[in-house]
């Protein structure tokens, strides 16, 4: 027998409730997942350089003078790429 009655407010809002620790717990595990990731290849990274540092002397030093030109030359083409919106403040502009 189907009841065709309308859910109350108070039901309303423990469902919505639910469903937004749902969506809060997805994230949080999405948020930890990514940080697990992202250790990993820090990790991966590391390993990768150290190694090369014992065959190959400098390349530790050389690979974080690289590292540091490329994440300026990045900044400075997100920062010059950015469009301009003279709705925000001019600090986030």
């Amino acid at each position: 027998m189907s009841s065709n009655r309308v859910p109350s407010n108070q039901e309303r809002c423990a469902r919505a409730e639910e469903k937004s620790d749902e969506v809060l717990q997805q994230l949080n595990s999405l948020r930890k997942e990514d940080e697990t990731l992202s250790n990993i290849l820090a990790v991966d990274i590391w390993a990768l350089a150290k190694t090369m540092d014992e065959f190959q002397p400098g390349f530790w030093s050389e690979f974080m003078k690289n590292r540091e030109q490329s994440l300026r030359r990045f900044m400075s083409e997100i920062v010059h790429s950015k469009p301009v919106d003279i709705r925000r403040p001019p600090f986030l502009r």
